[in-house]
């Protein structure tokens, strides 16, 4: 039927011999692993090109990653920029375009360790942002690296929300400049990356007063150090913020500015423009300030928060068919630890929510094109639909895949704890897209206004106007569907119409709960905000189940167009229904709560739901060679394609730098105490 290409480590002086107990699960196979490559990676050309891409990273030492679970903060910092450098160098050789497919497919082989990341983040505010005269101003320079930028936005003091931030930005007519400045300590820029050590620029999130009067957030392009010896400019302190969870190769820095003048052209003008004599005019929606942080939002999707749930499923599931533990019977061998149920429960309905992102993420894609064209000719209508699908898909998917990310390490057990795994820092990586680019509790809240304001254009009268012009994704607010969950054999929750209603229904419902309580509350006296504020906790619950709901519903869309793929379209389905019945019983409440489901029911769906898992469980390792992660992409001693887990984890720990050094302990401490007089024998 086809399998991916084998391409082991290189540099392990060890039999690279493919362990039989993950042979043998690539010899049963129900479909074709390198068509659902070309699949994912939407077209053969590109699996093509990405194997080429990743071979060329592979071979150059450079690239290498194996030694950072070894490395210093500095050394980890210093391999990042050399990395960067590096790439920079060869992307200029090879003729790669910016932000090509060559680009990206080198990052993915890189796994993420290369800085100045966040000066594509600059990049998206000036093309967001800037007018056409500052692209052509400052687009070579930014492309070239002959600066490189950050973008300042978060302070010390507020974050999300960006009516908040402090630091201003006043303009002087005098002059024709604006004055940046930091007011107050909390107005100081914090957690910018590559801002600690690295940058020269930044564009730096404001408050405009003009004339005395604020204006709200807009963005400045804003020197930060000298083009000349890297040294702050006058006006600016600028550091390092200190240790932090994880991330250690990523300079994320503080920046404070005391009157720094920067000329009036420095503010990005597309949406927004303060002519010479200090009038504000205003070209745009007060919303599209905030249209660079929707594109980084979409960018980072597809290629910088999903692959790391898909490398863990890839390591968690590879060690769950060589870590055998115990017997299922007496009489049997000790179990691959995937045989065992509890093993599937963890981690199959995690690969299932890989593949519903992909094509989540896909679709959002499609229609980010779309909008983000129109927008950027003034067209705002689209605006609103976007800034919801974005917010609330980011903060699903960050929250799912951190959960699940550590589910995966977890379900490895103690190997799952040591570094070498590749776990430990794929869970703290993951972790920090939770906060970075929107706090996800306060991203599913911008869902849930957005949720509450269509669900009362809903409620008018049937095919009027209002209704007809609902946005897609909450179309289902105007189409009634059925009281009572119709299902009567557990075959019955394998139909996707089915699961899909359910989830309508249910969703629905929770939106009504949380636009009624809030209206009860200001019916009662309540002020509007005061109501608002208690009911969050409503509202979260409403917008989380929305957010799956499109998840579920975009996965049987996407599966509907693979008819041509009838073996692919077969596995693929029962991860969708797997997705759907895993998000059903985990809120199994919702569903019960008015009747729409009965308890025997809920049985049914269970009893679906775990014959599931035995059939994907079949094809599990097919599903995750589907990725085509390579060795040097996971570095992971537990998930290699070769399955060698214990012969890898033995040859790596070799190389701690504890083996071979003397130890700093023995002289001052332990040879005292073992000379003691009381610890001799």
């Amino acid at each position: 039927m086809g399998s991916p290409v084998h391409r082991v480590s290189l540099g392990d002086t060890w039999s690279r011999k493919v362990h039989p107990d993950i042979d043998s699960e690539r010899h049963r196979q129900s479909f074709n692993v390198e068509r659902l490559t070309n699949i994912l990676d939407r077209g053969v050309e590109n699996t093509v090109l990405r194997r080429k891409i990743e071979s060329i990273i592979q071979g150059d030492p450079v690239f290498s990653i194996k030694d950072n679970y070894f490395m210093t903060k500095n050394e980890l910092y210093e391999a990042a920029i050399q990395k960067k450098f590096h790439l920079e160098m060869l992307a200029q050789r090879l003729g790669w375009s910016e932000r090509s497919r060559e680009q990206t497919y080198a990052y993915r082989a890189i796994s993420g360790q290369v800085n100045l990341s966040v000066h594509n983040v600059s990049m998206n505010a000036l093309k967001s942002l800037g007018s056409d005269e500052q692209i052509a101003k400052w687009g070579h320079l930014f492309k070239n690296f002959q600066i490189i930028a950050t973008y300042a936005q978060t302070e010390l003091g507020h974050g999300t929300y960006l009516q908040g931030l402090e630091t201003e930005a006043t303009y002087d007519a005098a002059t024709q400049e604006f004055v940046i400045h930091s007011p107050t300590i909390t107005a100081t820029k914090w957690w910018p990356g590559d801002l600690g050590r690295s940058v020269t620029h930044a564009v730096v999130l404001a408050q405009l007063i003009c004339s005395g009067a604020k204006k709200g957030m807009h963005a400045f392009i804003v020197p930060i150090r000298s083009l000349q010896d890297h040294s702050p400019l006058p006006g600016i302190t600028v550091g390092d913020i200190g240790p932090k969870m994880g991330l250690d190769h990523i300079d994320n820095g503080f920046l404070r500015m005391n009157h720094v003048r920067v000329p009036r052209e420095n503010m990005l003008s597309r949406f927004a423009e303060v002519l010479p004599d200090g009038t504000y005019r205003r070209l745009g929606a007060p919303q599209s300030n905030y249209l660079a942080m929707v594109v980084t939002r979409v960018q980072l999707l597809l290629d910088g928060i999903l692959p790391y749930l898909q490398k863990a499923c890839v390591i968690a599931v590879r060690y769950s068919v060589i870590r055998r533990q115990s017997q299922i019977r007496p009489s049997d061998p000790e179990a691959k630890i995937l045989d065992y149920q509890t093993q599937q429960q963890k981690l199959l309905p995690q690969l299932a929510m890989c593949y519903a992102f992909h094509f989540l993420i896909l679709d959002l894609l499609e229609f980010f094109q779309i909008a983000y064209s129109a927008i950027l000719e003034r067209d705002f209508s689209l605006l609103p639909e976007l800034h919801a699908l974005s917010t609330g898909i980011k903060a699903m998917l960050s929250d799912f895949c951190a959960q699940g990310a550590e589910i995966c390490r977890r379900a490895c057990g103690g190997h799952g704890y040591s570094l070498l795994s590749g776990l430990p820092t794929l869970v703290n990586q993951v972790i920090a897209s939770c906060t970075y680019e929107g706090e996800n509790t306060v991203l599913y809240l911008q869902v849930a206004r957005f949720l509450m304001k269509n669900y009362l254009q809903a409620q008018v009268s049937p095919g009027s106007t209002e209704q007809k012009s609902l946005p897609q994704s909450v179309m289902y607010l105007a189409t009634p569907g059925p009281a009572r969950c119709p299902a009567q054999t557990a075959a019955d929750f394998l139909s996707p119409e089915l699961y899909t209603t359910a989830w309508a229904h249910a969703v629905t419902r929770l939106i009504k709960d949380a636009v009624h309580n809030t209206q009860a509350l200001t019916q009662s006296g309540v002020d509007q905000h005061n109501a608002w504020n208690q009911t969050t906790v409503i509202h979260l619950q409403a917008a989380k189940a929305h957010c799956y709901y499109i998840t579920v519903k975009t996965f049987k869309e996407a599966l509907e167009k693979l008819d041509n793929e009838p073996a692919i379209q077969r596995v693929l389905q029962r991860l969708c229904d797997l997705c759907a019945l895993h998000g059903i019983l985990t809120n199994s409440g919702d569903f019960l709560h008015d009747g729409f489901f009965t308890g025997a029911q809920l049985n049914m769906a269970r009893a679906a739901y775990l014959d599931l898992l035995l059939l994907i469980r079949k094809d599990a390792i097919l599903l995750t060679d589907a990725f085509d992660f390579t060795d040097h992409c996971l570095n992971s001693a537990l998930g290699c394609y070769d399955g060698q887990v214990y012969e890898r984890l033995f040859e790596w720990a070799q190389k701690s730098p504890a083996n071979t050094q003397e130890n700093p302990a023995y002289e001052k401490y332990i040879r005292p105490l073992l000379q003691s007089s009381g610890s001799k024998l």
